[in-house]
């Protein structure tokens, strides 16, 4: 592993020389601007990349779930490479997915410490540096041809032009920034609602690839994408619903979308690929509802929508191996009065103290949370709990959880503790 990530290092320092540079010789603009190591701070091993072991500027998720630099694993990517760098497995795709988690704890963490930001500095829109498939295929003139034949083209001329633009969208952020910027979106939107099956599937597919690109998200909404996509999530092609409720996802991403994407209707069409789509359109709609269910007022849409039966059914069949996102959906829903109630109507306190019992850390955290929320709001729920045992896992969770979900777990035991009739002299 280590020769891969030097090999890969070799790599970057053909375009930035400076790099592995003793520190006396960079530049004032390494990373944050940080060349004296005397007085710095240590940054922490998870803010940086594991190419460059630099303070990361825009850290990004490939397949394999690790994160790097944009630029780093774009080089790596773009020199043929299909493995993960550090995991050395093979990469699905080459999707590269904004860590906003991660950009914010690093954007904190400089704060705290007087670090000056790292700006975020793309590569040139043509520069070779990015080894954009655009740069090797006429740059903005490629594009602008595509772009005329989804406008004027015939049914096959549209279908061949928009396959085109979702995988050169897939591809890099020059690329989703170029497309853009040329005016695909609009067209792409307008052929949402195209009866071409596969044309609707390459053009909802292409937008999710824009999407990625944080300051595309905007110019989607803005021009009307949003009612067109939920029509496909409904009516389209399993791979084209599957992908509207990832483009739903990456869209809500921006707080303010999240209100617009509830109020569309899109909650229920969701819920309705959670029931009956295929294993991946279970997690890409499982993903947007999660998402959407941060915002208050679609709580209760979803509940509304009957997504507390599926994710029941999904807690209670591991061979779906979404376990994890169902008691996550679950733990944000039962923060609101109609959760509760729909969530302690569909019998889950047996569920919830098994899953206490011989769950995940993170399955435990999520049950112990979810069971909180259903006692403190009904009595009924504690008896039964108690009935069943939850007094022992509920300790074991105190002592070997997490964080949270010792906090829950005491609570639970305080909650439990008080009921208990004193016994009779």
């Amino acid at each position: 592993m280590s020769g891969i990530l030097r090999r890969l290092k070799d790599l970057l320092l053909t375009e930035n020389p400076e790099m592995d540079a003793p520190d006396s010789e960079k530049g004032s603009n390494t990373c944050g601007g940080l060349t004296d190591k005397s007085s710095s701070p240590v940054i922490p091993d998870e803010f940086r990349c594991p190419i460059s072991l630099e303070l990361m500027k825009d850290p990004v998720i490939v397949a394999t779930g690790q994160t790097y630099e944009r630029s780093c694993i774009q080089k790596w990517i773009d020199s043929g490479h299909r493995t993960c760098p550090k995991t050395q497995q093979m990469l699905p795709h080459v999707v590269l997915t904004p860590n906003y988690v991660l950009r914010s704890l690093i954007a904190q963490w400089c704060e705290t410490n007087g670090v000056e930001l790292p700006k975020r500095t793309g590569c040139s829109r043509y520069g070779k540096a990015c080894g954009s498939m655009l740069d090797n295929s006429g740059d903005r003139a490629t594009v602008d041809v595509l772009l005329q034949k989804l406008s004027s083209g015939t049914a096959e001329d549209q279908r061949a032009a928009a396959g085109e633009l979702r995988l050169l969208a897939k591809r890099n952020a020059d690329n989703r920034i170029c497309i853009a910027e040329a005016g695909a979106i609009p067209l792409l939107v307008n052929l949402l609602s195209t009866p071409d099956a596969r044309t609707q599937e390459h053009a909802v597919t292409a937008l999710l690839n824009l999407s990625i690109y944080e300051n595309n998200k905007g110019a989607i909404v803005m021009s009307g994408a949003i009612l067109p996509i939920v029509e496909v999530l409904k009516v389209g092609s399993m791979e084209a619903r599957e992908n509207a409720a990832a483009t739903l996802f990456s869209l809500s991403v921006v707080d303010e979308n999240k209100i617009t994407i509830g109020a569309s209707g899109a909650i229920p069409a969701l819920v309705g690929l959670l029931c009956e789509g295929s294993q991946r359109g279970k997690k890409d709609a499982a993903t947007a509802l999660f998402n959407l269910s941060i915002y208050q007022g679609n709580k209760a849409r979803a509940v509304r929508a009957g997504v507390v039966s599926p994710l029941m059914q999904l807690l209670v069949d591991p061979s779906a191996g979404m376990v994890d996102e169902a008691l996550a959906i679950l733990a944000i829903l039962a923060s609101h009065q109609e959760g509760k109630i729909a969530i302690g109507n569909a019998d889950a306190i047996p569920i919830l103290v098994e899953l206490i019992r011989v769950g995940s850390p993170r399955n435990r955290e999520n049950a112990a949370a979810v069971l909180l929320a259903l006692c403190t709001s009904d009595p009924q729920h504690l008896v039964a709990a108690r009935e069943l045992g939850a007094y022992e896992p509920l300790s074991d969770l105190v002592q070997n959880g997490t964080a949270r979900a010792k906090r829950k777990a005491a609570s639970l035991l305080e909650h439990i503790n008080r009921s208990e009739q004193p016994p009779s002299s």
